[in-house]
């Protein structure tokens, strides 16, 4: 098993100093650096992609919230002014191509910051994850630790109804060997899991009931074993209302790099 001592990690600085770029920088998001939860996500990805031998690199401290949740809360200043300075960083070192493991932060890259002077190509690590398997440079262990267990994905709000992509994600869950049941509202129906629009950040409105709760019930409905999740948000989510329905010790919820990880025993 590799532990995360192991990982050689470089920043997009220290390959500069070198006099090489990588194949692609992987963008940590600010949950995947700083929430406990989300950073056995960014530990999983970069086993995967050490394991594929991809060159990759993160910015480290150069690397600013993408703006995000400023926007979606109404300041645009805060927004233009974080946004500009990662554009101007990402140039800098002369930027191709984005791997994140954040739907927001993907969104924001990929469509938000061509305006600014941001030109990449954004992938979200569901694509990455699939186009690798796909091309046979990353093999999913047969008879793995979730072979026929029942399996439920949470289409998470910018991966889905935003950027169209269902698909990605399912297939890699498909090659884990278990059985996928679909809540009832999915795909293009989708039900956000209540932290959109940076509700993550703010009290509750007046309502009967959170959103998370709602959506955690859906799950559960299924029968599922485990909650696949694509995002660190719908991740804390998610997370909170399984707990809250007093399953946690029966409903497990993993990203789909962590899934892969765990399967193969990395």
């Amino acid at each position: 098993m590799t532990k995360m001592s192991d990982l050689k990690i470089k920043t997009m600085a220290e390959m500069a100093a070198e006099g090489k770029k990588p194949e692609i920088l992987f963008w940590v998001g600010c949950a995947g650096s700083f929430d406990a939860r989300a950073q056995k996500v960014t530990v999983a990805l970069c086993k995967i992609l050490s394991k594929v031998g991809i060159e990759y690199a993160i910015l480290g401290s150069e690397e600013n919230c993408t703006g995000d949740p400023a926007r979606r809360a109404g300041n645009e200043f805060v927004f233009q002014m974080t946004a500009l300075q990662n554009v101007m960083t990402l140039n800098m070192y002369e930027v191709k191509k984005i791997v994140t493991a954040c739907p927001h932060c993907f969104n924001t890259i990929k469509n938000e910051y061509p305006a600014l002077g941001g030109e990449y190509e954004v992938v979200h690590h569901s694509q990455l994850l699939q186009e690798l398997i796909d091309q046979g440079k990353l093999k999913l262990s047969e008879g793995g630790a979730f072979a026929g267990k029942k399996i439920t994905y949470h289409d998470s709000c910018y991966m889905g109804r935003v950027n169209g992509v269902y698909e990605a994600p399912r297939k890699v869950l498909e090659g884990l060997d278990n059985e996928l049941v679909e809540m009832k509202r999915c795909r293009t129906k989708g039900l956000c899991c209540g932290a959109g629009g940076a509700q993550m950040f703010k009290e509750d409105e007046p309502g009967e009931k959170r959103i998370n709760m709602e959506r955690a019930e859906e799950a559960l409905e299924t029968n599922a074993e485990i909650i696949a999740v694509n995002c660190p948000f719908c991740m804390t989510m998610m997370g909170d209302g399984v707990k809250a329905k007093e399953k946690q010790d029966d409903v497990m919820v993993y990203d789909l790099a962590e899934l892969i990880v765990n399967n193969n025993k990395w």
